[in-house]
């Protein structure tokens, strides 16, 4: 096993792709998700499309909807492995 390397990131995933990928694991389309969050689907598909952003207060909402933490949303980049060591 000691040939084989640890796998690094291929793919960076923007505030954008973390909304839309979260609501696609759990089978939502925009408008289900409007309905859970009370925000409205025009405005999802805004942010999914980088039309305007996140934010946090949004995201807030959006992490109790979709049940995860908001750094999930806001921080779909973060290492924290790598930024704990530093």
């Amino acid at each position: 096993m000691n040939e084989y390397s640890k796998a690094k990131k291929q793919v960076e995933v923007s505030v954008a792709d973390s909304l839309r990928i979260l609501r696609e694991l759990q089978e939502l389309s925009q408008n289900e998700l409007a309905a859970l969050s009370g925000i409205p689907q025009s405005t999802i598909s805004a942010i999914e499309n980088d039309r305007i952003q996140l934010g946090v207060e949004r995201a807030k909402v959006f992490a109790r909807a979709l049940q995860c933490h908001p750094a999930v949303l806001v921080f779909p980049g973060w290492d924290v492995e790598h930024e704990s060591a530093a």
